[in-house]
């Protein structure tokens, strides 16, 4: 099952090559707006970069920017009320949380702009398509991970990066179901959220690790959550399995130390550049499909120079 999840992960990613339906140029110079869910994370750097790309090739403006964390709901919905009010031809969102825009989202429809839904949806089908990754899919590819490095038992425990976010849900039922469901003698003691934040992740884990002397793995389910986890094993010197999400240089020099076992990652630039290609497509009246699967890999020491992995990878 778990080489099974990787090839699905690959052949999701490489499925980006050769996606139907996505223009050549634009006709016109539409103004995309695209609202993020910050600049905490290196991430959000490699989805804008993706979405650049995708302008210059396609001939469209485009706007991108997001609060300076990912707990600051209300002033990403400030700057969605002021994306809107200017009236662009498209609008791009990544929800931190995934009913509270929903108005704005309904009065861009009514005005006939089209919503694309990317990184994280939104609980309504206002957005004509998500570019997103299968978190779900993802969280429980991390779960098997964790599993066969903790030999199918023992006590586990979750970080989480958001209650409110599709992706911090998604990643967190993916990864707490495919344990469940699978691994009957995994205990997961607790799943405790830390926002995103590293520091904040990392007190967590160090509380749940004292709490806990005989936890034998740790899940981080984003960047920053994943690098505090890291760091506050390394602060107890604790010898527990850690499994990330993401990727970013700290990161990715965990999984070169040893320190971090592994971990998910999507592919951001691919997932700004869909976007921006589904906000064209929309425009000039195509079809698209309700979700775009942008793909995405486990990787570890051991593979994390392959050239299919270090392709989506960011630092």
């Amino acid at each position: 099952m778990f080489n099974r999840r990787t090839l699905i992960g690959a052949i999701g990613a490489l499925a980006l090559l050769t996606t139907a339906g996505v223009p050549a140029f634009a006709q016109e110079k539409y103004d995309i707006a695209l609202i993020s869910k910050g600049f905490q994370h290196q991430f959000w750097q490699a989805v804008k970069a993706g979405a650049d790309q995708a302008a210059a090739e396609l001939g469209v403006n485009v706007t991108f920017e997001g609060p300076d964390n990912e707990t600051q709901v209300d002033r990403q919905i400030d700057m969605l009320a002021a994306a809107l009010a200017r009236k662009p031809s498209a609008i791009g969102f990544a929800a931190l949380d995934s009913q509270a825009a929903i108005p704005l989202l309904q009065q861009a429809k009514d005005a006939g702009i089209p919503v694309i839904a990317f990184d994280s949806g939104v609980e309504s089908d206002i957005p004509v398509t998500t570019a997103t990754t299968d978190n779900v899919a993802a969280a429980a590819l991390a779960a098997d991970a964790m599993a066969g490095l903790i030999g199918d038992e023992g006590k586990i425990a979750v970080v989480a990066h958001s209650q409110t976010s599709r992706t911090g849900i998604d990643r967190v039922d993916g990864f707490v179901n495919r344990i469940k469901e699978a691994y009957p003698k995994i205990e997961l003691v607790t799943v405790q959220y830390g926002d995103g934040d590293q520091l904040a992740s990392t007190e967590i884990t160090k509380s749940i690790l004292l709490a806990n002397p005989d936890i034998k793995g740790v899940f981080g389910t984003n960047e920053g959550a994943a690098i505090g986890v890291a760091n506050g094993v390394k602060e107890l010197g604790s010898k527990v399995v850690v499994i990330g999400f993401d990727s970013g240089a700290a990161q990715k020099q965990a999984i070169r130390d040893g320190l971090m076992a592994g971990a998910i990652t999507q592919n951001p630039v691919g997932i700004g550049y869909q976007t921006v290609a589904a906000a064209v497509a929309a425009l000039k009246g195509e079809t698209l499909p309700k979700v775009i699967d942008t793909g995405f890999y486990y990787y570890d020491a051991k593979t994390i120079d392959n050239p299919e992995i270090a392709a989506v990878l960011y630092d």
